[in-house]
């Protein structure tokens, strides 16, 4: 048996969550990177980038999620498209800590965080990569 053959398949890591985030962006491997830095995301999976430096495939775990991405192929009809109407919602503990490490890393504020109607903490981030995280620190009681 050659290096490059096993004799069982690779077993895929779980996936963590009821609904999950799967987004195509400009450099997936870069973005995974970023996640990694801004919100201590953990890789479970890639796969190898092809001759153009593009992955088909990253699996981080984010916050006890799972979050997917790749980056775009349009000669498989997988166009890049800029985010549309949508933000990724990171529920957490405390946010001044998640809101610095993100900026640190390079993101930039759209809604700086603070007291909302609701009794919640809340803002917004944008990332290098266009997509935009809200993070909500919860007031009530756990």
């Amino acid at each position: 048996m050659s290096e490059t053959e096993t004799s069982q398949p690779t077993a895929l890591p779980p996936t963590r969550g009821g609904v999950i985030a799967y987004l195509t962006v400009d450099g997936a491997m870069r973005a995974s990177a970023f996640y990694q830095e801004a919100f201590g995301a953990e890789l479970a999976a890639a796969i190898p980038v092809d001759e153009k430096g593009r992955t088909m495939h990253v699996h981080l775990y984010l916050n006890g999620s799972s979050l997917m991405l790749s980056d775009a192929f349009p000669e498989h009809g997988h166009p890049l498209q800029p985010p549309q109407s949508f933000s990724l919602m990171l529920p957490v503990d405390d946010i001044a800590a998640w809101w610095d490490r993100a900026v640190a890393a390079g993101a930039t504020v759209v809604m700086p965080y603070q007291e909302m109607f609701w009794g919640d903490v809340y803002g917004q981030l944008l990332d290098p990569f266009g997509v935009i995280w809200a993070m909500n620190q919860s007031k009530q009681p756990t």
